[in-house]
């Protein structure tokens, strides 16, 4: 079967045969048949061979993917609570079960966490071997293809809980990815008043809006993130969540927010970024780093994605055949997609894109 593989350090990615699964890795791993995997931010860091993926170097060749849903092929003798056939997702985190984080409970915070598809193969090929422990199951009539959406919705919903966004809240988002679109989705749908912010962004903020997002800022002419913010809310937010990677976005939002406010990072950034802290700590503000998430996020993003599945599905933008999954990585990371998804099931053929 053919995988999408990481095999060198460098830029780049490879569509390569590798031997078929029958059975699972591990005894108390699970064989799935992968029906959908979208393609993450992560995904292209290791494509591009940015820095903070450097880790990866000593692990090639691995199998990308860990935005995952598929059904259950093949159970080890000692995985438990799942059976043939039942439909799944991945909570991608490995976690070891013996550091002071999971012996609290507190799993995300693993010191010598393994993530699927980045420190061991992941999803990006027809079948994949992974921990049953790892796999939650889903409702009867979500379809897989949203399902997939699971794990970033979840890093999203992650993102918000940390923020403690509360109904009134004026909440500024920054970045139209998928992360960032999901996050702005979900406080809306709390209650909040959330303005959407990119830059030369036009598509993906169009399709925001056809997610149900009611306000949104491009800025790319010449307003500035403060104009737009108290254009919209007549006042600096009470929450901002970072989602763009840029370091302007915390550079320029930091100092926006009001005093008292929390501002969330959930990007992974390329450089490094510079503080007033005498001013930070004046206006007693906080901030939060959120990154991965937790079985309880991940919960709530089942969830939500079972009871909207028809606006949630429309962050999917296109759906591509396993074969050209280089052609995948290349248009994801570009400004004229969401989130797109990989079908490995499915033959060769031309990119899918889903209608506005």
């Amino acid at each position: 079967m053919i995988a999408l593989r990481k095999t060198r350090a460098a830029f780049g990615i490879e569509v390569i045969d590798i031997p078929d699964h029958d059975a699972p890795v591990g005894d108390a791993d699970v064989l799935v048949d992968v029906a959908a995997a979208g393609i993450c931010g992560s995904d292209l860091h290791a494509y591009a061979w940015t820095p903070s993926y450097a880790f990866m170097g000593d692990l090639l060749p691995v199998t990308l993917g860990h935005e995952f849903a598929g059904t259950i092929r093949a159970v080890g003798p000692e995985a438990r609570g799942l059976a043939v056939g039942d439909r799944v997702v991945c909570m991608p985190t490995v976690t070891c079960g013996a550091c002071a984080g999971c012996q609290a409970g507190r799993r995300q915070d693993c010191e010598s966490r393994h993530i699927v598809g980045l420190h061991r193969d992941g999803a990006f090929t027809r079948r994949v071997s992974l921990p049953a422990a790892n796999c939650l199951a889903l409702p009867d009539g979500l379809p897989l293809e949203t399902a997939a959406l699971a794990e970033p919705l979840a890093v999203a919903v992650n993102a918000v809980d940390l923020a403690e966004v509360r109904a009134g809240d004026a909440v500024v988002v920054m970045g139209p990815g998928p992360i960032g679109m999901a996050a702005a989705w979900v406080a809306q749908s709390r209650g909040a008043s959330v303005l959407l912010v990119g830059l030369d962004d036009a598509f993906r903020l169009a399709r925001a809006k056809n997610v149900g997002l009611a306000q949104v800022a491009d800025l790319v002419s010449d307003e500035t993130l403060e104009a737009a913010t108290l254009r919209v809310f007549g006042r600096r937010p009470d929450r901002m969540i970072e989602a763009s990677g840029a370091r302007a976005s915390l550079e320029d939002g930091v100092p926006l927010l009001r005093p008292g406010g929390i501002f969330v990072v959930s990007g992974i950034h390329a450089e490094p970024c510079t503080l007033d802290a005498t001013r930070f700590v004046r206006e007693k503000k906080q901030l939060r780093a959120a990154h991965d998430s937790t079985p309880e996020s991940f919960a709530t993003a089942i969830r939500l994605l079972h009871a909207h599945t028809g606006s949630l599905s429309r962050l999917i933008t296109h759906r591509m055949p396993l074969a050209r999954g280089a052609d995948a990585l290349a248009l994801a990371s570009g400004r004229q997609a969401v989130k797109v998804m990989v079908l490995p099931q499915a033959g060769a053929g031309a990119a899918e894109r889903t209608p506005s």
